[in-house]
Formats: structure tokens, sequence, C-alpha cells
């Protein structure tokens, strides 16, 4: 397979997973617009191009530097639950975890307020400059890849028996799969945002008020009137077996718009690393950072089996944080503020480093934070559980690419059928349905970056609403149908997400944006990543592309939950030698493909103002681009 090769260049540079998202951002800039335009052109074309990865109702985590303040910041695009999604409410339906699939875990519609926002914060291009883009891809169409065909064809089963509206949607003659290479268009889609665009413009010549209007027009307008409708006549099967509607409400919606907020970061090996707050898994980055010795890592080869060790021990440790510890739902006895300043401390830290040692844990420990207010018993994630969940659930019903299991209504269940794969077959199947996401990274020539990380609101996950030409979001499928959790079910609050982008600053000028697709992983992925470049001093390219490893200890984000004790994935292209140490450390090591563990994306502006840009050669379809 041939490698891909960072680009330079003087005027600005883009990344994403997606070549025409990459092409169109570059097009802004060479317009004269600046990275921030950029990034919302290509946040609206990713929606067209990878629908499968990410949707107009799904969310984003965007991260901002600006140049003229060398600040950092975030805009939050992770809408809230619904005011009826209450533990009770759910366990009323018999169930035991939010579904993944279907109408019950859709939560508000966060991205296209925080694509708006900041545009009209940030931005200089129009409403209609911004769409128009997206909406040329919509009528004309995009080329269906491998990975969507394969969506395509592991959903047919749910989508033809299930869900016609989709199946409508997707398929020709709303039957036949689109072939490779063949063009998927969705002129519904195209309708929409045109209608949107000619509604703010007819209210008003000025582009901020119109980007105003825009978002009204999404929150109160015939947007949300049309959610609403769909949701009052539809009920559909999800993979609780049975059918379920929608708790959102286009009250929930009205009035809804995504929020600026503070990042957090460390230091570590001289630079600065920021994320996003606790509505992400941000935070378990800079946790592994802080319990990994640079200088220690510095001695070690960047693909040897103690560098993945002490990578993969540091992941466990801070992931397990994450489960136990992260969300914004009510935690009693302490702040969401109260949690980061402990979870990041140097006390704290230590603690947590002491548990590395030459051997791998197959134990799930997360911390204790202890304050003065909270003293009760904390609660705690069921690892043991989500590693029989991990078993037991079937392929097709845990991931949302096919026929769930089918209750009846007098409550018996038909006998599930037996799926014999083999590891390799399981990760090929999953790497196929599951839901993904997506990333974009922007620089311009004035120095300004943004790194941002789209997802949800996928193809396969939900229903698509005629009308729309797009399905609602799954994100409430991260809350727990448990209380005391930071991340239980409650209503108008925030799920915890996976979107992960970052940005990195040092003392010398440097500004580096880097992210991936990968739930779980993402974070994984990109802390080796880090090391390998910050560290190692690979190049940009050298360190997207050096052999990839996650671990699977961690309880899953997505449903059914699940989770698997010592496991640790590693490309075939780590050395013999080095997997059979990592498994005389104890590491439960699975072989996966040469180039199929993540999907960065990254850039950099050096002190000289020059603009770098790479990309794996993970997934096919991502491009960087600079001029």
């Amino acid at each position: 397979m041939a490698v891909r090769l960072e680009v330079s260049g003087w005027f600005g540079a883009v990344a994403s997973t997606h070549w025409l998202a990459s092409q169109s951002a570059m097009g802004v800039l060479e317009r004269g617009g600046n990275a921030f335009d950029g990034a919302v052109v290509a946040g609206f074309v990713m929606q067209v191009a990878q629908p499968h990865f990410n949707g107009p109702a799904g969310d984003v985590a965007i991260m901002l530097h600006h140049a003229d303040s060398a600040a950092v910041n975030s805009i939050c695009g992770q809408g809230p639950t619904p005011r009826a999604a209450t533990i009770e409410n759910l366990r009323s339906l018999g169930l035991e975890l939010m579904p993944g699939t279907g109408l019950l875990p859709a939560v508000v519609p966060g991205a296209f307020d925080a694509w708006m926002l900041t545009l009209v914060e940030h931005g200089t291009i129009t409403l209609r400059e911004a769409l128009a883009p997206a909406i040329f891809y919509a009528e004309m169409g995009v080329p269906v890849d491998q990975r969507l065909h394969d969506t395509f064809a592991a959903a047919a089963p749910m989508f033809l028996r299930y869900w016609p509206t989709s199946a409508a949607h997707c398929f020709q003659n709303g039957k036949d799969i689109p072939e490779v290479g063949s063009n998927f268009r969705n002129p519904m889609l195209a309708t929409v945002w045109n209608r949107v665009v000619h509604e703010a413009e007819d209210e008003t010549n000025d582009r901020c008020a119109q980007i105003e209007a825009a978002r009204a027009i999404w929150s109160d307008g015939f947007i949300a009137q049309e959610i609403e409708a769909f949701r009052r006549s539809t009920k559909v099967m999800d993979v609780s077996g049975r059918q379920n509607g929608a708790l959102l409400t286009a009250q929930d919606m009205s009035g809804w718009r995504a929020t600026k907020e503070k990042t957090h970061s460390i230091e570590f090996a001289g630079h600065t690393i920021h994320k996003c707050g606790m509505w992400t898994q941000g935070l378990s980055l800079l946790q592994a950072l802080n319990i990994l010795n640079a200088e220690k890592l510095k001695t070690l080869g960047p693909s040897t089996a103690e560098f993945v060790h002490q990578l993969t021990e540091a992941a466990k440790l801070a992931l397990a944080d994450r489960d136990k510890h992260y969300g914004l739902s009510e935690f009693s006895g302490m702040t969401v503020a109260a949690r980061v300043q402990i979870l990041l401390s140097e006390q704290y830290t230590h603690s947590r480093k002491t548990l590395i040692g030459d051997s791998a844990s197959d134990q799930f420990r997360p911390g204790r934070i202890n304050t003065a207010e909270n003293n009760k018993t904390q609660w705690e994630p069921d690892f043991e559980k989500a590693g029989k969940r991990q078993r037991e659930a079937g392929l097709l019903a845990a991931y949302g690419g096919g026929e769930p299991t089918i209750v009846y209504e007098d409550g018996t269940s038909p006998e599930p059928q037996e799926f014999e794969m083999s590891a390799a077959q399981t990760s090929s199947f999953v790497a196929k349905s599951v839901g993904d996401t997506s990333y974009l990274c922007v620089s311009d020539t004035a120095g300004n970056v943004v790194s941002a990380t789209p997802s949800g609101g996928w193809l396969q996950s939900s229903p698509v609403i005629p009308n729309l030409g797009f399905p609602l979001g799954t994100r409430a499928q991260m809350m727990w149908l448990e209380d005391d959790s930071p991340s239980s079910l409650q209503p108008e609050v925030r799920p915890r997400s996976t979107l992960s982008p970052t940005i990195v600053t040092s003392p010398d000028g440097t500004v580096l944006a880097v992210g991936t697709p990968g739930g779980d992983q993402q974070d994984q992925w990109q802390a080796s990543f880090l090391v390998r470049h910050l560290v190692h001093e690979l190049p940009l390219q050298a360190a997207l592309d050096a052999p990839g490893f996650h671990t699977n200890h961690v309880i899953n984000s997505f449903f059914p939950r699940g989770a698997v004790a010592g496991s640790l994935v590693v490309e075939d292209r780590f050395d013999e030698a080095e997997i059979r140490a990592l498994r005389a450390r104890g590491h439960d090591v699975s072989i996966v493909d040469s180039w199929v563990e993540g999907r960065l994306c990254a850039l950099k502006i050096s002190p000289d103002g020059q603009c770098h840009a790479a990309v794996t050669q993970r997934g096919g379809q991502a491009i960087a681009v600079a001029r």
C-alpha cells in the first residue's frame, strides 16, 4: 500500500477523513476565508460525504486556537437529553440499558448550531457560502466507497424489515444496495438546507443576522416541527427487540444553543496539551499523559513491547477513571470542577503511576476521589457484568448493523441465531457495521487553527426522517440507567461523549491539531501519536503511520456497553518478538491487519508560519492539502 506524504505550504492547510471535505475547506481559504470558515464548510460537506459517520442531527466537539490571542477554547455541539429522559421512564419499558439504535436514545441535535456559532462569532463568509458546497454534493451525489457499501449491506435487514424510510432513502428502488463507485445522492437534504438559506435571507440582508435566523429555524422552525411530527407518528424497532418512540420533542429543541467553553490542559514533554471538558472523554488523554514518564519513554523504541505496555497500562487506568468519574449528571457531593481538579492533580496522578508494574493488569482499577463533602460510597460500573455483555450480545443486535433480537407480544423470544465467527471475522464485521466518526482540522495563514470531531446521526443508527433526509442521533446510549453515576440518565443533561479533538501549543509558537474517529480508541491512538511525535520527534507522517494498538479493557461507551479484560489489539506490522514479549507480560494480544488501527489526521503550524498537514492511509478516504 502506498504511503501518504506530509504536505506543507504558507497559505494554509487542511486534513480530514474525506477528500471532499478537505478540498472544500481549502477552497474557502483560497477565496479569502479563514480557518473557522473552512472548518464550517468541511463540517457540512462531511455530513454528505460520510453519512455513516456523522449527520446533520448528530453532534460535534470543536476546538479553536485564536492567532490574535494564542487562546484555546472549545465549542460544545453536544445536545442534552429530553425532558422525559428519566431512569424511571426507561425502566418502565423493561430496559436495563439505553438502546443503541432507534428513536429512544435521541438527544437534542447539536452539530448544526455548533457550526453556526463558530461561523457567526469567528467566521467571515455568509450562510449561503457556508452551505453551498454541501448542498452541491447532496444534489449531485458522492461516490459510494467500500465502507459505506458495507454499512448499507450490514444494515439492510433492519432497513428492509423495520425502517422503510431508511430503505427508501438509501437503497435504489428502495431495495438494491448501492454498489461501490455508484453515486449516492441526498436531494431531500439539499432541499432542507436550501430552505434554511432562503428563509434566513428573506428575514434580513445582514450576514450575522442571517446566521442567527438559521439557528432559530433549526431549533424552532420547520426542522424542529418535522422532527416533532415524525416522533408523534412513529415507533420503530430497536436493539431492545421492541418498538419504541422518541422522547425528544420540539419543545426540547426550542431555543437550544451550543456553548463556548473553557478547555483543560496539562504540560507534557515541554508542550501544552488542550482538551475539551468532561462532556467528552478528552480528560482521559490528559490523565494518561500525566501518568506516563516522558523521559523514560524517550529511551524506548516507539514500537517496542515496553513502549506499548506503558501506554496501554496508562490508558487502562485513565479510562477506568473515565468510566467511573466522567459525566455531567448530578453526582452527590462533588461538582464537575472539583472532579477535574482532583483527577489532574499531582497527588492523584502519583497514586495512579504506582499501579503500573512490569505485568499487564486484567483488573478494573478506577481511583477514588475523596473530598470532605464526598464521603459516601462512590458508584462504580460493573466491569465483570460488562464482560458478560460483550460475550453474550449478538453481533447484529450489538452494533445496530442488522436485525435485532425479536421479542414477541407475549414477551417470549425466538431462539437466537448462532454466529460462529473467528476473532478476525468479528473485527471485520464490527469495522463494517458499527457507527463511526469523522475528523477535520484546518489552519490559515494568520495562524488560526480548528480541530473538530463530528459524529452521531449515522444512517445506520436511527430511521431517516423522510421530509428531512437524515436520522436523529443516539448519544443517550452512553448514559446509565443506574443512580449515582456522573453519567446517569437525567433530563436536560448532556451525555458524556467519546468525541475528542486535540490542540497542542508549544513555547516556540508551534500549534498542532490532531484527532481521529474510533469511539473509545480515539485518545488511545492520539496518545501514541503524541508520544511518538513530541517525545521521539518522529515527523507528522511517520508518527501517524507507525504501527497502531489499543486496549478494549474499558467499558465500551456504545451499546451493549461491553468490555474485554486484559485485551490488547495490535497491528501485524509489529515485530513478532515484540508481540511475544507483550504476551509474556500478560497482555491478551489479538493481531489485526496492517492498516486498521486509527484514522488519524494532523496539522501543524511551525514557528516560521509554515503549515504542515498529514493523514494516515488507514481508511483510504482521508486527504491532507496545503498551499
